[in-house]
């Protein structure tokens, strides 16, 4: 029988090109996988607005896969931590729900989506949570709340357990 992680700990395994990965009770730093993009992120209200699992069509191809797990900041409370200038952006508003732009922040050097800023959302960031150095947030402060576009979700999937679904956008 595998132990039980301590979720009260801070797990920060080494995941990509950076090592110095932290959290603190109400922040966190996320990092691109080659280390040279690194964000403080809150991790609470009242800079962390929510969580949510996307399965949109544009979540499908941004990331590769077949969904995203997502976290909605306060502008006011997302820091550059470095590399800042090693970003590039992408922008449009044909594939986006709410039909207004959605610009991507990504990492020039190795690709990685560091957030997303929709003209929809004005003052916030749409960041994803597998850039979260502090694995154990992915499994508590950053839990979906809910899961949307589920009209979208590819069938062998089931769905985020205990996680209210919604067949269009939820926040």
């Amino acid at each position: 029988m595998a132990a039980t992680a301590d979720r009260s700990k801070s797990y920060i395994p080494l995941a990509g090109g950076a090592d110095d990965g932290w959290s603190k009770e109400d922040e966190a730093t996320a990092t691109c996988f080659c280390g040279a993009v690194q964000l403080s992120v809150p991790t609470q209200g009242p800079g962390l607005v929510n969580v949510f699992v996307c399965n949109c069509t544009d979540c499908h191809k941004i990331t590769a896969s077949m969904f995203a797990t997502n976290f909605t900041v306060r502008d006011t409370h997302l820091k550059h931590l470095r590399g800042q200038e090693n970003l590039k952006t992408y922008s449009q508003a044909r594939t986006i729900a709410s039909g207004k732009t959605m610009t991507n922040y990504f990492c020039s050097m190795c690709g990685t989506l560091m957030y997303r800023v929709g003209a929809a959302f004005p003052g916030m960031s749409i960041l994803r949570v597998g850039t979260v150095d502090d694995f154990n947030l992915h499994a508590t402060k950053l839990k979906p709340q809910v899961e949307q576009f589920v009209k979208d979700r590819v069938e062998w999937l089931h769905g985020a357990e205990g996680v209210p679904q919604a067949e269009a956008m939820a926040f």
